[in-house]
């Protein structure tokens, strides 16, 4: 049993409450936006159970979002931290809501979030949601830290990528797809990209490899460009 097998109940409770969510953004196992602006930003930490730890990745949440979360499974006997009255008492004072989920994937609210969270870090607050406005639908399954993480930065290199791949090699004709193409060619953070002289590109080997595990569907035409892209969520994150 991994963390990540409570992704789709809490996103599933959450997406009911109103919010868009997504996985893994900013260290956190999800993030949801309301609509609006400035959209209210809520943080879910999962945990296998309840325990001092998952508090504290919560307390840290606190500072970039409006609204914190903990998730974890009950424990069937009823013998877990979500029936120890001190530990809700704790999350109620920090106002920290207490979402319990069930073996059959229902969920429920042990401890209500009633109070927003102070903002007191606007800095991290504004990264958490630029990443989640900028990241293309949702591919990263939150609960999960031992793959790399589908951030809107690798999601922009990977069109890159393909466009490449099929043929176009000058930053300035992939505005349309990647607006900072000339940057992510240049920057090479992931080693996808040659230069094989001023204003051209190619693809590395590790570009190829890239693509095979993040396959992308690409259509383009002399005057505009469309993209559109497919990864399964459990090999992007």
């Amino acid at each position: 049993m991994m963390e990540t097998s409570l992704y789709l109940p809490v996103k599933s409770f959450l997406e009911a409450a109103g919010y868009v969510v997504k996985g893994e953004i900013g260290g956190c196992d999800l993030v949801g936006l309301s609509e609006g602006e400035p959209p209210v930003v809520v943080v879910c930490e999962l945990k296998l159970s309840f325990n001092l730890e998952l508090v504290l990745q919560a307390v840290d949440r606190a500072v970039m979002s409006d609204e914190v979360w903990i998730a974890a499974r009950v424990s069937a006997k009823g013998r877990g931290r979500e029936a120890d009255k001190r530990y809700r008492d704790l999350c109620r004072r920090l106002g920290i809501g207490m979402l319990g989920v069930s073996d059959t994937g229902q969920v429920s609210v042990i401890v209500s979030s009633v109070s927003p969270m102070p903002r007191t870090n606007p800095k991290r607050r504004s990264r958490l949601v630029k990443e989640h406005q900028h990241r293309r639908g949702d591919p990263a399954v939150g609960g999960g830290s031992r793959a790399p993480i589908m951030t809107a930065y690798r999601q922009r290199a990977l069109i890159c990528a393909a466009v490449l791949n099929q043929g176009l090699v000058r930053p300035r004709d992939m505005k349309a797809l990647a607006p900072d193409a000339g940057k992510i060619l240049l920057g090479n953070v992931y080693g996808w990209f040659e230069r094989r002289e001023k204003g051209v590109y190619a693809l590395t080997p590790a570009g190829e490899a890239a693509l095979l595990r993040w396959p992308q569907s690409i259509s383009f035409t002399a005057e505009s460009a469309a993209v559109s892209t497919s990864s399964s969520p459990a090999e992007s994150t």
